[in-house]
């Protein structure tokens, strides 16, 4: 039996999957040597990539057209050795407020949205493919058989029964974590997932709860939020205060133990990511090298911090 690491990205084109990939493990290789580990030797690291199935073609650096959705702005970039770290303890405090206020407004106590139309104008206007994979969901309608979801979905399903044999760490992104979530919980029950690792993680937002809830009654019979019965050992999950994708941070208030005893375990992290002097506290380089996740990355393939 081997290891393996899987990761799925998340929202808007992407460079090119062997890029996006390398940039990947160049960011886990600074975090190690980050923590004084310079010659550990990583496990097979696969990309799920499904940008292609929305776009016709990837990010590169030599679009010039800013406005394109083709134009790459964002490439990975070291930590700067300035890197100011700070608290954000306030911030913490508005968005435990905001979780609780949001989730008074937005759902019903049998998890169905309430303004269902305002979640259809956000998706619409700033997440283009949340509203591809989601069409036909939750309060928009229950149902698995849209085309581009599908095609999503086969991405990830076919990778893990590939590896069904191997130990797996799956490190979901983003829009990535609701895949890997609906995967998980929805369509492989049956995978072994050593370790499931959600970074930049909108899995605890109303809209994405409610269509999870519904998900569950028409698969399970009843509403059940909880850690997917495919995970073996972890669920951890990573978010930095300030990424407004992963503005509930606190997935483990709202997701239960399987019944392996597998309960969400939550971890702020400082996401170091800047480019051009502007941070993005939400990009995927600045979670992979964070001590926390290199932490879950030696526990996962056995060597001494």
């Amino acid at each position: 039996m081997s290891k393996v690491i899987i990761a799925i990205h998340g929202l808007g084109n992407k460079p090119s999957e062997n890029q996006l990939r390398e940039w990947g493990k160049m960011a886990i290789h600074e975090g190690l040597k980050l923590q004084g580990h310079n010659n550990v030797e990583l496990p097979e690291f696969k990309m799920v990539y499904w940008a292609d199935l929305i776009y016709d073609r990837p990010q590169t650096i030599d679009e010039p057209d800013k406005n394109s959705p083709y134009f790459l702005d964002e490439v990975y970039t070291q930590t700067a050795k300035n890197y100011k770290f700070e608290s954000h303890e306030f911030r913490k405090y508005f968005v435990d407020f905001f979780k609780v206020v949001a989730y008074k407004i937005f759902l019903k106590k049998d998890y169905h949205l309430r303004y269902a139309f305002v979640s259809q104008k956000l998706l619409h206007k700033y997440f283009h493919e949340l509203e591809l994979y989601f069409n036909g969901d939750s309060d928009f309608d229950s149902s698995f058989n849209f085309q581009t979801k599908e095609k999503i979905i086969k991405r990830l399903n076919s990778v893990l029964a590939k590896h069904a044999k191997d130990e797996i760490m799956l490190i979901a992104h983003s829009m990535g974590s609701i895949i890997g979530f609906d995967v998980l919980s929805f369509i492989n029950q049956n995978a072994k997932i050593n370790t499931f690792i959600t970074i930049g993680a909108p899995l605890g937002a109303p809209f994405v709860i409610s269509r999870i809830a519904t998900h569950s009654k028409s698969t399970y019979g009843k509403f059940r939020l909880q850690t997917p019965e495919s995970v073996q050992k972890k669920w951890l999950n990573f978010s930095d205060i300030r990424d407004m994708i992963a503005l509930d941070y606190k997935l483990g208030d709202d997701f239960d133990p399987n019944s392996k005893g597998v309960k969400c375990i939550d971890k702020l992290v400082t996401n170091t990511y800047v480019m051009n002097g502007v941070a993005n506290p939400h990009k995927s380089y600045g979670y992979l090298r964070t001590p926390e996740f290199i932490d879950a990355l030696a526990e996962f393939i056995k060597f001494k911090l």
